[in-house]
């Protein structure tokens, strides 16, 4: 009896490329964190770690308790464009366990280390707006072909409401072009 199975929907190496780019992201919202909470290494432990696994290194203990301790951090500061930066930290480390299943939540694990280092970039800015574009103008040219390819592989965001899931909605479509 053989068994016919389709490919993964997600690779090892396409969990690696997503983490590369969360990690990369999320690396440019980390000066918001730090500047209201210069002592706390959490969420900066967590990109290393995504960058780590995007760079070979196992899933592991490690990279799980790295993402739990910038989420701990994300909590310990009120300023929300801090709290955005952590979260981005969050999402990066999290990136190598995003599931590899073909459902429209999965594409949130994809594209919310974005969408949160773009928050963070741009909340509380006099020029909010304006901000909110050149960063999600820069997180869109920083995809590399294969994240345009994984993104094409899963189910689209339909629009929803709130400033966040607006950017994931955003992001989710500039990918697909």
């Amino acid at each position: 009896m053989t068994h016919d199975s389709a490919p993964p929907l997600l690779t090892e190496d396409d969990l690696r490329a997503i983490a590369r780019w969360a990690a990369l992201c999320a690396e440019r919202a980390l000066p918001v964190f730090e500047a209201v909470a210069p002592g706390d290494g959490r969420p900066r432990e967590a990109i290393a770690g995504a960058r780590a696994f995007a760079d070979g290194a196992p899933r592991n203990a490690h990279l799980r308790n790295c993402a739990w301790d910038a989420q701990a951090a994300a909590r310990a500061v009120t300023d929300p464009a801090a709290k955005a930066a952590a979260r981005a930290a969050i999402a990066a480390a999290g990136a190598a366990y995003t599931h590899p299943i073909e459902t429209p939540h999965q594409i949130n694990h994809i594209l919310g280390p974005a969408a949160y280092a773009i928050q963070a970039l741009s909340l509380g800015r006099n020029d909010e707006a304006e901000a909110v574009e050149t960063q999600l103008r820069r997180a869109i040219s920083s995809a590399s072909p294969e994240i345009r390819r994984i993104v094409e592989k899963l189910p689209g965001r339909k629009p929803s409401k709130g400033a966040f899931h607006a950017l994931l909605y955003r992001l989710d479509v500039a990918l697909r072009r």
